[in-house]
């Protein structure tokens, strides 16, 4: 069976595609900011409470009183670039999610609990190290089950010449484990989100630091090499990942296409710079390096999506239905909303540790 039959018929846009192909790539790169860093942290913390005695304080006060507001941030950021990529992709992402709709909806439960146990972690501190470890453990393992079916789902959305297994599994149990991209993919996220924790903890430390709190000095430090060893993995990592993709694919960012290569070289030198200033314990050169690491992957990831439906689709092939008044609307709403997120952290730096 030919799989663009399998394929809906899109729905029209307000405004040209290349406007919402900005904001969904700046919208996901705010998401994978705070997302990486989330995830990340509990990684790192769950590793510093199973290495620490039972009768031990707390070794993770720091990362336990944010993981909830990272985990809110990560959450709340991360529905704008679901919606943009529903805008453009709707009618493959929409497919994907009922091919995988039982564990698609499960989504919502998983995050609550692990939203709920990352709080009773952050109230954990003066219990037993068992039931932090407990509690922390409970909250990673969803987050990384919830991640795992998000990298189903876009692994799914761009392999339309699966779909045909809904006729033989039409009640929306499908994982797409046979992609030979779907482990790879994962692995370098979760690295990677191993890495921007690091960070992360770092430059709290540096505030730290400033403030002339004890141990400052030591948390950077450990920071900064969370960071640097999980970047050198994390590049190992993405090589297999690379050459997972289809052939026609990875090609282009090998000499296929100048952009498409262009960006990925970007994005190498980016990380070797990352890895430099990890190594060295700079962490704003290191911070701003990772980031431009970020921003080009988020470009090339993209471009990769459009080269797997290259055969089928291009946003480019939506029809557009002028609009304009909602657009206005949703801009002046969406700076709104960015003010007073600025404020509202503000306000919660303002408020003593001890009263969080």
């Amino acid at each position: 069976m030919d799989p663009a039959r399998l394929i809906p018929t899109p729905d029209t846009i307000p405004a040209p595609w290349g406007f919402f192909e900005f904001l969904l790539i700046l919208t996901f790169f705010a998401h994978l900011v705070f997302m990486n860093a989330m995830l990340g942290t509990a990684m790192i913390a769950l590793v510093r409470e199973m290495r620490s005695q039972p009768d031990a304080p707390p070794p993770c006060r720091d990362i336990a009183s944010k993981l909830p507001y990272t985990i809110a941030f990560a959450v709340n950021f991360g529905v704008a670039p679901l919606l943009f990529l529903q805008v453009l992709y709707g009618h493959f992402i929409y497919t994907s999610s009922i091919l995988m709709g039982a564990y698609w909806l499960s989504v919502i439960g998983l995050l609550i609990l692990a939203y709920y146990s990352a709080y009773l972690y952050k109230m954990a501190g003066d219990l037993p190290a068992a039931a932090r470890k407990r509690a922390l453990a409970t909250s990673l393992v969803l987050l990384l089950t919830i991640a795992f079916l998000f990298v189903n789902n876009i692994t799914l959305m761009q392999t339309p010449q699966v779909w045909t297994v809904y006729f033989h599994k039409p009640d929306g149990t499908f994982l797409n484990l046979a992609d030979p991209t779907l482990l790879p993919r994962y692995l370098h996220f979760v690295v990677a989100s191993v890495a921007a924790g690091g960070l992360f903890l770092a430059i709290l430390a540096f505030f730290q630091q400033k403030n002339s709190e004890p141990g400052a000095e030591k948390r950077l430090s450990a920071g900064m090499k969370w960071f640097t060893y999980a970047t050198v993995v994390e590049i190992g990592t993405g090589i297999p990942f690379l050459f997972s993709l289809p052939k026609n694919v990875h090609q282009l960012f090998l000499g296929g296409a100048p952009l498409h290569t262009a960006l990925f070289t970007a994005a190498l030198i980016a990380a070797f710079c990352s890895l430099y200033y990890g190594a060295k314990e700079r962490v704003w050169p290191a911070t701003f390096a990772m980031a431009t690491t970020v921003l080009f992957m988020v470009l090339v990831r993209d471009l990769a999506r459009q080269a797997y439906l290259a055969r089928y689709f291009h946003p480019a092939d939506l029809q557009v239905v002028p609009q304009w008044s909602p657009m206005f609307l949703f801009l002046a709403v969406l700076v709104i909303g960015v003010a007073v997120v600025i404020h509202m952290l503000r306000l919660a730096a303002r408020v003593p540790e001890e009263a969080r």
